[in-house]
């Protein structure tokens, strides 16, 4: 597309992989480079604030609360470099288009853009909603205003997370553990974990049981001759199934009318049933209809990607973000479900192209969202264009995941503008009176589709996997009032109630948007967020919350409700989209919340106690460390009570002793400084890595306390007399007998180890005897397994037990022995990312001592928690090695140099007098200088 003539351009776009796409529909005259996502933030900790800045009291925040809520922003240390690329180009151009995304955080990009590069040339907001060139080309030719609006929405938001985690996170380092974070929706998002885990941690199963009957028509016409139908009814009252009982006490609801069968009842029934007639008491037949989906949104992408293609959150927007950046989808950051006309014109003639025109319907379908306050203004997710490529015709362009998601949409938009499925229902009951002249009744339901419509093109998945498809049928014999049927199997089937299933990454984002909590733009970083932090951990697609998650959420739930509070949350995003909206000023909703000013939108309830900043500082006294980090779990039989302790070495149980109860003692938690190793009483028991909270069953408590941890005795030792004691420490179990300790080999376990064994231990380091030269030889485990030693000199043994058996001899030729260390070959990268966009340096993943690490070959930095080698991005990993880049190298450390001797003892003292000096110096200025954050909390 030629622009004016001699007129140059510079637009101005997130990511370089976005800057290729389009620079390919622009003409010369158009010089197209990338920020690299936000440009300037608030600063990180307080080495980023500038040094005008750092006596301010309100520094650490990066915020003046006190005029206006000012915001510092700084320049991010990785994008320094491309800042002064962007500068220069500036100043060489004619106009600035700013290609930002259509949304909050684009508009509040291009402002800081503008901030920043201070041009001089005219500037341009340009937006579109996919990379196409004709898209591209419309939004050249209709640019438009920067939207304050959405900037000061954006800006709000940054700021409200910015005060909630800096005023609320401290709160958790003093009492539950250093460094923890809380944010205004992971912590929302953490108690909803936390919440689920309780119920199933309440949860008692109950068993029922019912009789599954497979029944034969006597003449088979249309459809199959058997069929199975389920015991219903007995004598009128309907039989329990699992919704009748109660979750946390297994029994029948109070009131629920209905005969509970167990395992007796059922067969005793099954017997007096058999070879007795079964006759058809009503037949209901209904017309089955089902509608289409609507196109994808951001949270319903991630629901399915989640369900059939098993992406994480993260995963499926990396994805849509590659797919979106090289123009095959539109913007994946949306919760519209509007299709343009466009679109649905291109829809509906790739249906009657690939499905005919009956698959059509009449009039194109339009859909309404039932998110509130849908904000991103854009179309749902779809294939980019005016005529959709399908997914064969982009097999070949696209890298394995990158063509199961756009399959993904482009299956979802299709069906969504295809005619219903339709067909029919039909339910069945059946009577047969038992030996005892009992009346049983029995269920069954059938469903045939006649015209599958959009399920030819789609069917969505369930969060229950054992959830028959909406595209299953279930056929059943045409049956009509009073045919008789005969029984040709009658089986009594027990059942168990189940826990309500562990949220997934695709549920909780669910529930969260249900919830009104979190945006489009946020969902996947929440995810990543609540992992990151150790709040929740993933078993397979499941979110099982950490101890330190109930201790965190326990916190807030005591002394700050109003803060987790799921509609206080929502409200908050509600008052930001009505900022966006021009509304309402921003001002006036953070001073409510920060000040408690009821003048404005801000919370009342919030309000009315005085604010965040007096809600955090007048409540911290209150706040009982040992008691947050306290979960009780029950009282055992012998009236104990057994708690989990989240401790700084980690969660451990402990069981209160005889008199004393286990949640009561008075000694400060981890985050006080004292916790678990201060003097309270009672059995310990460590809690195995990667143990559920709802599996700490009474049972499994009382094996952990016999075998992995509580204090256990062995026996006596029949040389001294003294008992040996098996017990559970920081490092594991080890053994213990007056003033004598070891560890537990490898190869042993607390549940098998005999007294035997445990003589062995204690009397490690073992003397073999005593070599020709005098030197003592002795045989012991050590950190890298066992060896012999004498003197200084170490060998490795090739097993444990030769510990007990290796003989003077043997140990002596092993020591006499040349040590052998044969150096590893090195290993072949993970994997090859090709060049850095910034340096053109090739980057590969390689496997570390610590992990795996991207590196440039002069600049390593280590993956973080929940990334893959195979799932980093070539962006992703440019960015690491920027921030390491920033940092500059590690210092070397410096061999310690020998201080000279004192030549005169009057200038020893000279020199001590002078240390106190500049010592007493720095004490004064440590006290009156401001405060440094010293660990920044995730917002």
């Amino acid at each position: 597309m030629p622009s004016n003539a001699g007129t140059t351009r510079l637009v101005i776009v997130e990511s370089p992989a976005k800057a290729k796409t389009i620079s390919g529909y622009l003409g010369p005259g158009y010089v197209v480079e990338a920020s690299f996502g936000h440009v300037r933030d608030l600063p990180r900790n307080a080495a980023d604030v500038p040094a005008k800045y750092k006596g301010e009291p309100w520094a650490r925040l990066g915020v003046d609360v006190d005029n206006g809520f000012h915001a510092l922003y700084v320049v991010s240390p990785d994008r320094k470099q491309q800042i002064s690329k962007l500068v220069k180009l500036a100043k060489e151009v004619d106009e600035i288009f700013l290609a930002t995304d259509e949304d909050r955080e684009g508009e509040a990009i291009a402002w800081h853009l503008v901030e920043t590069l201070k041009p001089k040339v005219p500037v341009k907001r340009m937006v579109f909603h996919e990379i196409t060139k004709p898209a591209i080309q419309a939004a050249v030719a209709n640019p438009r205003e920067i939207d304050r609006d959405l900037v000061d929405a954006q800006e709000a938001r940054r700021i409200l997370d910015r005060l909630y985690g800096y005023e609320v996170s401290p709160v958790l380092w003093k009492k539950v553990m250093p460094k923890l974070s809380a944010g205004r929706v992971q912590s929302v998002a953490t108690r909803i974990v936390v919440e689920r885990e309780r119920q199933r941690m309440a949860f008692r199963t109950a068993e029922y049981w019912d009789i599954l009957a497979t029944l034969a028509v006597a003449k088979p016409g249309e459809g199959p001759r058997t069929f199975n139908a389920t015991l219903v009814a007995l004598n009128g009252d309907r039989i329990a199934t699992g919704k009748d009982f109660e979750p946390t006490t297994g029994r029948v609801r109070a009131g629920a009318g209905v005969v509970h069968l167990d395992e007796g009842g059922a067969r005793g029934l099954a017997a007096r049933l058999a070879d007795r007639p079964f006759t058809v008491t009503r037949v209901e037949e209904k017309p089955y209809r089902r509608r289409p989906y609507a196109p994808f949104i951001t949270s319903t992408l991630q629901q399915e990607a989640a369900r059939k293609l098993r992406f994480s959150s993260q995963q499926t927007m990396r994805t849509a973000q590659r797919l979106y950046e090289n123009g095959y989808i539109t913007y994946m950051r949306t919760d519209s479900v509007n299709l343009s006309e466009t679109a649905i014109a291109a829809a509906r003639r790739q249906i009657v192209e690939l499905y005919g025109e009956r698959s059509v319907p009449p009039e194109p379908r339009r859909y309404t969202g039932k998110v509130k306050n849908a904000q991103e203004a854009h179309e749902a997710i779809r294939p980019a264009g005016d005529n959709f490529r399908t997914p064969g015709e982009v097999a070949k362009e696209l890298s394995a995941e990158e063509f199961k998601l756009y399959e993904l949409i482009w299956r979802r938009t299709i069906a969504s503008q295809m005619t219903d499925a339709v067909g029919s229902s039909v339910s069945v009951r059946i009577r047969a009176v038992s030996s005892a002249q009992e009346e049983a009744d029995f269920g069954a339901t059938g469903k045939t589709i006649t015209d599958p419509g959009f399920l030819r093109a789609y069917v969505e998945s369930s969060d229950d996997e054992n959830a028959e498809a909406e595209d299953a049928e279930r056929r059943l014999p045409t049956l009509v009032k009073d045919q008789p049927l005969t029984a040709d199997e009658l089986a009594a089937q027990g059942h168990h109630t189940q826990p309500p299933a562990r949220y997934t990454e695709a549920s909780l984002v669910k529930a969260l948007e249900e919830l009104g909590i979190g945006r489009p733009s946020t969902y996947a970083s929440i995810m990543q967020t609540i992992q990151d932090r150790g709040y929740v951990v993933k078993r397979g697609q499941a979110m099982i919350p950490s101890f330190l998650a109930f201790a965190v959420i326990g916190l807030m739930e005591r002394h700050y409700p109003r803060l987790i509070d799921y509609d206080f949350t929502a409200s908050m995003e509600n008052e930001l989209d009505e900022i966006a909206g021009g509304d309402h000023a921003a001002v006036d909703f953070l001073t409510s919340f920060y000040f408690g000013s009821t003048n404005g939108t801000g919370d009342q309830a919030i309000a009315h106690a005085g604010g965040l900043k007096k809600l955090v500082t007048e409540n911290l006294s209150e706040i009982d460390a040992r008691s947050v980090n306290s979960i009780p779990l029950f009282t055992d039989d012998e009236g104990r009570e057994v708690v989990v302790r989240v401790g700084r070495y980690g969660p451990y149980l402990q069981r209160a002793l005889p008199g004393s109860v286990a949640g009561s003692a008075s000694v400060p938690a981890s985050g006080e400084g004292e916790g678990e190793e201060s003097g309270s009483q009672g059995d310990r028991a460590p809690i195995p890595e990667g143990l559920a909270p709802d599996e700490l069953t009474p049972e499994k408590v009382h094996e952990l306390f016999l075998g992995g941890g509580g204090e256990r005795k062995l026996g006596d030792d029949p040389s001294t007399g003294e008992p040996i004691l098996l017990k559970s420490g920081r490092f594991g179990p080890y053994v213990a007998s007056g003033e004598r300790k070891s560890s537990l080999l490898r190869s042993q376990t607390p549940d098998s180890l005999t007294l035997e064994q445990a003589l062995q231990l204690l009397r490690l380091p073992r003397l073999i005897g005593v070599a020709p030269d005098g030197a003592e030889v002795f045989a012991n485990n050590g950190r890298y397994g066992p060896y012999v030693k004498r003197g200084d000199e170490f060998r490795s043994l090739d097993s444990e037990d030769k510990m007990f058996t290796v003989t003077l001899d043997e140990a002596l030729a092993l020591l006499a022995a040349p040590k052998t260390r044969q150096r590893r070959a090195a290993a072949p990268p993970l994997r090859e990312m090709g060049n850095d966009p910034l340096t053109e340096k090739p980057l590969v993943i390689k496997d570390g001592r610590f992990g795996p690490y991207v590196t440039d070959g002069e600049f390593n930095a280590s993956l973080r928690r929940g990334q893959t080698p195979e799932e980093l991005t070539l962006e992703q990993a440019s960015e690491m090695l920027a921030e390491k880049r920033a940092k500059g190298p590690a210092p070397k450390k410096k061999a310690a140099k020998k201080a000279a001797p004192a030549k005169k003892t009057t200038a020893a003292k000279k020199t001590t007098a002078a240390k106190k000096t500049t010592a007493a110096k720095k004490t004064t200025a440590k006290k009156s200088a401001p405060k440094k954050a010293t660990s920044t909390p995730n917002e």
